[in-house]
């Protein structure tokens, strides 16, 4: 479906999902990084997406994402799943969700830090994804917003 597709964008994307957050009596968070980045990326159908993040400093890298649809009134749909985002410097993986909108190809995802590998290893923050799909094609854009908060032991 066209419209899982595109939530699953938040490959991203992203959470009142929940997930339970990393981190350790012995970790401390004091390098916390303010995101304001762009993604442009691609609906693969049965709710995967990919995209390119840019103008995200560290951060900048690719997307994959797996949502799975929970309910909502149509057009409105509402999605859960898991996004990765990974770059040169390691991955932050996210518990996402959000909302997809059938009819005009908008979708908001919100996603928590659940895990994190190199430089994200015990990573916490939140991410918000905010965008557009293009319901004939499934390219989509988002904008990313929000705080990642790198562990200092």
């Amino acid at each position: 479906m066209k419209s899982l597709r595109m939530l699953v964008l938040l490959s991203a994307a992203v959470v009142t999902a929940g997930g339970a957050q990393i981190a350790t009596a012995a970790v401390t968070h004091d390098s916390c990084l303010s995101v304001d980045a762009r993604a442009i990326g691609q609906d693969l159908g049965h709710g995967r997406t990919t995209s390119t993040i840019f103008h995200a400093g560290i951060l900048d890298g690719t997307t994959n994402a797996q949502l799975q649809i929970t309910g909502g009134t149509p057009p409105v749909i509402t999605l859960v799943g898991t996004g990765v985002l990974t770059t040169k410097d390691g991955t932050l993986t996210l518990g996402v969700a959000g909302t997809f909108n059938q009819a005009t190809g908008a979708f908001e995802t919100a996603g928590h830090v659940v895990a994190g590998t190199g430089i994200f290893a015990h990573a916490t923050g939140a991410l918000m994804f905010v965008g557009v799909e293009d319901l004939t094609s499934g390219r989509f854009t988002t904008t990313i917003t929000g705080t990642v908060c790198l562990a200092h032991d």
